[in-house]
């Protein structure tokens, strides 16, 4: 067993996470794995130590509790935004707290939540059923948990395309000509959640997509595409196509909230970061807002009982 080599999917297995959460932890340098020719291999004793390091510690005293309460850093996971980075900046230098952002996308960020692998997951899944923004997730997923939910943004998602939209790119019919190359986000993004639900709507097989499978992994290496020449349409937000000197098509605006999962050490750190949000400093620190909607920021729109007397 010692000498043993997994491959990602063995790994994925043995932790019970996506393939995708495998090569992200890869790429972080989080795991050491090394390649046997194209074939990428993790060795036994790194798995080993990796499960050490993410183990929990032992159960405080609650003298020590109360020591490490504003001395930890929260952890939040889930999909890239250009103000939740922002956001993540200001609260360390706001509040002197430290927030560690793992960009991996929604529901991939929402599942290490409920694992407890977060304090926060930064989410904009659509249900194609209800179409309905994030709750009905919660709902499915968060029954006996303390658990708060934050309206932080609405976006603009739409056709990110070159300057002056030089193929006349309009509709979802325009992907399956012949002459336009696509650029895709990965499996379990909001926004490939959004983009499915509305190909579907507008009966459009991916498969007449050109480049549908070709993915990246955050708004700003997609539309970079674009800017480079490599692609001719993505479907993104509206700043990542500002952030390159991109033309934007808007097609549909999206709820992005943020989850917070209440423990016995986040708690009060958690409640000062509500507080934050809702403050009038955080929100006249936002200046960049294109294809923003910032009117419900800080709106708490779902609690489980157990917050309701804390919040």
């Amino acid at each position: 067993m010692e000498g043993k080599a997994y491959t990602p999917d063995e790994v994925a297995q043995l932790f019970q996470i996506s393939k995708h959460t495998v090569y992200e932890l890869i790429k972080r340098g989080e795991l050491q794995a090394f390649k046997v020719g194209n074939k990428m291999r993790i060795e036994h004793t790194e798995i080993e130590r990796y499960k050490e390091s993410t183990k929990a510690p032992a159960k405080k005293t609650p003298v020590e509790q109360a020591a490490i309460h504003n001395s930890l850093p929260l952890r939040l996971s889930g999909s890239h935004d250009f103000l939740v980075e922002h956001f993540v900046k200001q609260t360390s230098i706001d509040l002197q707290l430290q927030i560690q952002p793992t960009y991996i996308g929604s529901l991939e960020g929402l599942m290490m939540l409920y694992r407890g692998q977060s304090d926060i997951a930064a989410i904009h899944l659509l249900d194609p059923a209800s179409e309905e923004y994030n709750l009905p997730f919660i709902h499915q997923l968060f029954v006996y948990e303390s658990i708060a939910v934050i309206r932080f943004v609405s976006r603009e998602q739409g056709f990110i395309v070159a300057k002056g939209n030089p193929k006349g790119i309009e509709s979802f019919n325009d992907l399956t000509r012949k002459d336009v190359q696509f650029v895709n986000r990965q499996k379990g993004a909001g926004t490939r959640f959004l983009l499915d639900s509305l190909l579907s709507r507008n009966g459009i097989n991916p498969s007449q997509i050109n480049g549908y499978k070709n993915e990246e992994w955050n708004h700003l290496s997609t539309a970079s595409y674009i800017s480079r020449g490599m692609a001719d349409v993505a479907f993104g937000i509206q700043s990542a196509a500002s952030h390159l000197g991109l033309d934007f098509i808007p097609i549909a605006k999206e709820q992005f909230d943020l989850v917070f999962r209440f423990t016995d050490d986040n708690k009060q750190n958690l409640i000062n970061l509500l507080t934050y949000l809702q403050s009038p400093k955080f929100k006249s620190s936002l200046t960049d807002l294109e294809g923003y909607d910032i009117k419900e920021l800080g709106t708490v729109i779902y609690q489980t009982s157990k917050m309701e007397e804390t919040l």
